[in-house]
């Protein structure tokens, strides 16, 4: 018996300085499933409000329900082989970025290597995958998708992968131009020396708890 609502496929930053500003700045420890206190930034806890139950992350596969007949453990299993056969990911640089109306920590030229691994996770572990309900479904629709866009929905669940996916770690909810450069200027006071080229050598598999909260289940080590 899962103790888990859905499940994800997540990057998720080291033990270490990024990890730790992340966790702060959402106000969301997803390794320790606990909330922690934010930094002294006007308006922080609601425009948090929308990332922090997922924790600070970048996603690979979006979340989803297990599929009937699927146990964790399987998914366990399955998720560490799909590990063991990958290569580390190696990206020129973090940084942050606004995405639309929100702001995330992007990766700086190509992620060729990072899109790669983020379709390996969703087609790799689509059978683990319940279908998305209709009401799941109309959410996404009401984003406005194009032609592309509703055909992934319809095939994979979600409508930002493949071709369609920006890797993204995301620090803010929706917000307007004027809000979203201060805050990132917020960030960028606040954000620790990042190395570069910055090396993604883990996945992480997370779980949504009962309340809603995203928490580690268990990182996996990339083959190298």
């Amino acid at each position: 018996m899962s103790d888990h609502v859905r499940y994800a496929i997540y990057y998720l930053p080291p033990a270490g300085p990024l990890a730790r500003f992340g966790a702060a700045w959402l106000g969301w420890d997803v390794d320790r499933g606990v909330a922690v206190a934010q930094p002294p930034v006007a308006g922080i806890e609601a425009f948090t409000a929308t990332p922090r139950k997922y924790g600070f992350h970048g996603t690979l596969k979006p979340p989803f329900r297990l599929a009937d007949g699927c146990d964790v453990g399987a998914l366990h299993a399955a998720v560490a082989r799909l590990a063991a056969g990958r290569p580390l990911v190696e990206i020129a640089a973090l940084v942050p970025g606004a995405l639309g109306h929100f702001l995330a920590l992007v990766p700086r030229g190509e992620a060729e290597g990072l899109h790669a691994l983020a379709a390996a996770c969703v087609a790799d572990l689509d059978g683990f995958r319940a279908p998305a309900g209709a009401a799941e479904m109309d959410k996404r629709r009401k984003a406005g998708l194009t032609e592309r866009q509703e055909a992934m929905l319809q095939r994979w669940g979600y409508p930002y992968v493949f071709d369609e996916f920006r890797f993204h770690m995301t620090l803010t909810g929706r917000m307007e131009p004027d809000a979203l450069a201060r805050v990132q200027a917020e960030v960028e006071a606040r954000l620790p020396d990042l190395p570069e080229p910055y090396v993604i050598d883990e996945i992480a598999l997370a779980g949504e708890r009962p309340d809603g909260m995203f928490e580690t289940v268990h990182r996996y080590t990339l083959a190298g």
